[in-house]
């Protein structure tokens, strides 16, 4: 059975025929490429290709770009402070080449999707990810308080052009899956409260959801650090799906799928434990190989491999999960 269809039988809660999917969610680290360069990997290899050259099932992710600017400004700093700054932008957002070109890409692997051989999902930026991007980490979280006309204008913005985004989308293939980038919890829980949530993300998810929805596509929400508290909140947003489910903030995807045994999730496989051998790397995937078995959940890197992983070890990790994925299967 194709991989694209081994995917949809699991997140249908369906035995796959004979094994999981093997996937990569996000690309590999830079550092982590540049180390195994060092140690062997041909230097003309990169980005999709990785994918047949690990052996890995081709996971294709199409980004709906929401802006593009001759911004220079670090990680987490703002691009804009109020809104007259972001009208001074408005001519670099949500244009028509951005929808274009996210098009032009899914026409480039609508064929391979038909007959099955990859697996694809949409990438849009979501209502936290999106003013945060804008106004900066520290100004986004004060917005919520001091501009809250700006923080809905933006997210309803973004919710217009996500609908246009999708409905051109969808003319040229159905999506296995639609996830929002919003990377709103760190290690000790949400970086916002169920009231913020509720007045400033929930009504711009309930405009989206149900139209993607309606299409047979799952909703996938991708926050890093410790999800736990938000999995109702996302619940009553019509997300089906959540990933990575990262270890090292103390997501246990055991106990999440005792308590919502309907939730669809992906990743949770402790990146820390891959460079320190197979004893490790096996315990890690015993770990998972029960909610596995339970449907509804692929094992993936719980974020991207990092670069203390040697090229050896990771090949160690490749024949690992191609082992457990063929035990979930039977």
């Amino acid at each position: 059975m194709k991989p694209r269809e081994q995917f949809l039988n699991i997140m249908n809660f369906r035995k796959p025929t004979d094994r999981f999917p093997m996937v990569e969610w996000a690309h590999w680290w830079d550092k982590t490429h540049h180390r195994w360069r060092d140690e062997g990997l041909p230097k003309h290899i990169g980005g999709d290709e990785l994918f047949q050259y690990f052996g890995l099932d081709e996971f294709i992710c199409i980004r709906g770009v929401t802006y593009s600017g001759p911004w220079a400004k670090y990680h987490g700093g703002p691009i804009i402070t109020n809104e007259e700054e972001y009208e001074n932008i408005s001519h670099f957002l949500f244009k028509d080449d951005y929808i274009r070109a996210a098009r032009e890409q899914v026409e480039k692997w609508a064929e391979k999707h038909r007959n099955g051989e990859i697996i694809l999902r949409i990438w849009l930026d979501g209502f936290f990810w999106f003013p945060r991007t804008l106004l900066g980490i520290e100004n986004h979280l004060y917005s919520f308080y001091d501009q809250p006309e700006l923080l809905h204008r933006m997210c309803n913005d973004l919710t217009n052009y996500n609908l246009r985004l999708m409905k051109e989308l969808f003319q040229v293939l159905t999506p296995d899956m639609v996830g929002f980038a919003e990377d709103m919890s760190y290690n000790n829980g949400p970086m916002l409260s169920y009231d913020q949530f509720c007045e400033f993300l929930l009504p711009y998810y309930n405009k989206l959801v149900p139209y993607i929805k309606s299409h047979g596509i799952t909703c996938w929400v991708d926050t890093d650090g410790d999800v736990t508290q938000m999995i109702p909140w996302l619940l009553e947003a019509g997300i089906q799906g959540i990933f990575p489910l990262e270890r090292q903030a103390g997501v246990d995807i055991v106990k999440i799928r005792d308590e919502y045994p309907n939730l669809l999730m992906f990743g949770a496989y402790d990146k820390m434990v891959m460079s320190k051998g197979e004893a490790e790397m096996r315990a890690e995937f015993e770990r998972l190989l029960p909610v596995m078995k339970s449907g509804g959940f692929m094992p993936s890197v719980d974020h991207q491999t990092p670069p203390e992983v040697s090229l050896e070890n990771y090949r160690i990790y490749l024949r690992l999960y191609k082992e457990y994925c063929t035990l979930a299967a039977k």
